[in-house]
């Protein structure tokens, strides 16, 4: 074997490699695991009320990323073949063969038995049982046959969404008690217009798919009417904290201005014409409305431990 060929092929196991380690991080879809560990740490300060500790907040983080990319490797596994057929979601690894279906669950069962173990070692045991709770609903009930299935699919996948917020709290207060039930409103009643948000905009990828999600089965103008809904119901939701005393003006005055500009574009899309370009307006809108919600959960609670 001559020089250059034993240089390209040494070459090509060093592409290899880290093309490997990013298909398998892809498989954990981190973009959703960013956005649960925000809303956990909107939850675990929620329930802080000023004080901090560390082995607590550290296994609660560690441990609820690895239980949902545990998840979400499961969900690739399961949706291969619906992914194949969506363009935002056809070149994810297992649609295209990179990652065999063995290795994919060997993934998902070693990150979902590490986060158990993490929880378990650093938090109690009704975090470890919600935490379980969401991967099951997840997928052995969303994934593995709602989202085929039935439009409530969303529905009930909003239960798994909300509850890395409810784990966060849960953590520090070791009870469910109604600041951690408001808090799965909240998150439940959110997930709704957002997905069905992406849903409008995705309109073409989940009818290819025959997932049977509102807008495709009842269309769009419907949809609208549900984003609108569940967007009055999120806002007196989001102030029940407020109410409750669990949170305070600085979170009152974000959840009212980003709620009420959300509402404000719900309202929008019955006089537009463009339904894509509005839906991801109200797809971004939510992103920034429960993430902004959640950062005001911390600043909120770690303002007495700077005093």
């Amino acid at each position: 074997m001559d020089h250059a060929a034993s240089a390209s092929q040494h070459d090509d196991r060093l592409t290899v490699v880290p093309s490997r380690w990013r298909d398998l991080l892809a498989l954990t879809k981190p973009g959703i695991i960013g956005g649960n560990l925000i809303a956990t740490l909107g939850g675990y300060f929620l329930a802080a009320h000023g004080t901090f500790d560390w082995v607590t907040f550290s296994t609660v983080m560690l441990g609820i990323a690895l239980v949902i990319a545990s998840g979400c490797a499961c969900n690739n596994v399961i949706d291969r073949d619906i992914d194949a057929l969506m363009a935002r979601t056809r070149h994810r690894p297992l649609a295209k063969g990179r990652i065999s279906i063995t290795q994919a669950l060997g993934v998902s069962a070693l990150l979902g038995v590490a986060g158990v173990v993490c929880l378990a070692l650093g938090t109690n045991g009704l975090t470890v049982a919600l935490a379980v709770i969401g991967w099951g609903v997840y997928v052995g009930v969303y994934s593995l046959y709602m989202k085929r299935h039935s439009e409530y699919g969303t529905l009930v996948g909003s239960l798994s969404g909300a509850m890395p917020p409810v784990v966060g709290y849960c953590a520090v207060t070791g009870q469910f008690d109604s600041g951690a039930f408001m808090l799965l409103v909240i998150f439940c009643l959110w997930q709704m217009p957002h997905s069905y948000a992406i849903a409008i905009f995705r309109y073409a990828d989940y009818r290819r798919a025959s997932i049977p999600v509102l807008p495709v089965v009842h269309g769009i103008k419907r949809a609208k009417h549900h984003i609108l809904g569940y967007i009055v119901a999120f806002i007196p939701a989001s102030l029940a904290l407020v109410l409750a005393s669990k949170a305070g003006t600085g979170y009152l005055c974000v959840a009212l201005a980003m709620g009420g500009y959300w509402l404000y574009l719900a309202l929008c899309g019955f006089r537009l014409g463009d339904d894509v370009r509005w839906a991801k307006k109200v797809f971004g809108v939510s992103i920034l409305t429960i993430t902004a919600m959640s950062l005001v959960m911390v600043l909120e609670a770690m303002v007495p431990m700077w005093a």
